[in-house]
C-alpha cells in the first residue's frame, strides 16, 4: 500500500461526489417551493399596484415603511430580485440532465436555500446510475488529487532535507 493518500482521497471524494445527484434533486424541490412562494408575493403586489393604477415602483415608493402581506415594503425590492433570480435558476436546472446540473451547480446562488437543503440532506449510498457515475468521477479525481498533493509534499520534504 504505497499510495495511501490516493486511496483515502478516492474514498472521500467518491463518497462526496456520489451525493451530488440526490442533493441537486433536493435543492430543485426546495427551489420550486421557494419560487412558488415568491411568485405569490410578487404577483399579489403587482396586482394590488395595478388595481391602484400604479407600477410596481410607484407602489413601492408610495408605501415606503408600510407592510404588505406581512413584509415590510422596504424589503420587497430584494424579494422581487430574489424571485427573478431563483426563477431563472429553476428554469436552467429544470431543463438540465445530470451532467448539465453539475456544470450549472453555480446557479445554486441562494445561500439560504443551499444551507437549508444541506442541513436536511441525508447521506446515503446511491443506487442509481447518476450516483455511480459521480462516485466514479469523485474516486478518480480524489485519487489523482490526493496523489499529486502527497507527491508535492514529499518532494518539498526531500528538498528541505
Amino acid at each position: 500500500m504505497t499510495n495511501v493518500p490516493g486511496i483515502l482521497g478516492a474514498v472521500v471524494f467518491g463518497i462526496g461526489m456520489s451525493q451530488f445527484p440526490a442533493f441537486t434533486e433536493e435543492y430543485q424541490q426546495r427551489l420550486g417551493g421557494t419560487v412558488d412562494e415568491l411568485r405569490i408575493i410578487t404577483e399579489e403586489f403587482d396586482r394590488t399596484a395595478a388595481n391602484q393604477n400604479m407600477t410596481r415602483n410607484q407602489a413601492l415608493m408610495a408605501n415606503t415603511g408600510a407592510q404588505f402581506l406581512g413584509i415590510r415594503v422596504d424589503d420587497l425590492p430584494n424579494t422581487f430580485v430574489r424571485y427573478e433570480q431563483l426563477s431563472e435558476d429553476q428554469q436552467v436546472l429544470a431543463n438540465a440532465d445530470t451532467i448539465k446540473r453539475f456544470t450549472s451547480f453555480l446557479r445554486m446562488t441562494d445561500n439560504q436555500l443551499v444551507n437549508a437543503t444541506w442541513n436536511a440532506h441525508k447521506f446515503a449510498v446511491p443506487t442509481n446510475t447518476d450516483g455511480f457515475v459521480f462516485a466514479l468521477i469523485g474516486v478518480m479525481g480524489g485519487f489523482f488529487g490526493a496523489t499529486q498533493i502527497a507527491g508535492l509534499i514529499s518532494r518539498r520534504r526531500k528538498k528541505a532535507a
